[in-house]
């Protein structure tokens, strides 16, 4: 099945200039909506660690945070909290 692309410049031009401001920013919205998808191109490109929290591998890494988090640097994504 044929997916266009949607353009996401502005959403992601928007990100950006917010974490620029506060270490952290959260994004809501409906299911199927491209918060994920958002989320991975943000992090393109960049010293990024991705954590999705419907993987029971992430999940299971996650339950002592500051062992799994402490030593990161650069974007740190948690999709599905």
């Amino acid at each position: 099945m044929f997916m266009p692309s949607i353009s996401r410049s502005k959403h992601l031009s928007t990100l950006r200039l917010l974490l620029e401001q506060f270490p952290v920013v959260a994004m809501i919205g409906p299911r199927q909506a491209g918060k994920t998808t958002l989320a991975r191109q943000l992090a393109e490109g960049e010293t990024s660690h991705f954590f999705d929290l419907e993987d029971p591998r992430d999940a299971a890494r996650l339950a002592s945070p500051m062992l799994a988090l402490e030593s990161l640097t650069g974007l740190v994504v948690l999709d599905e909290i």
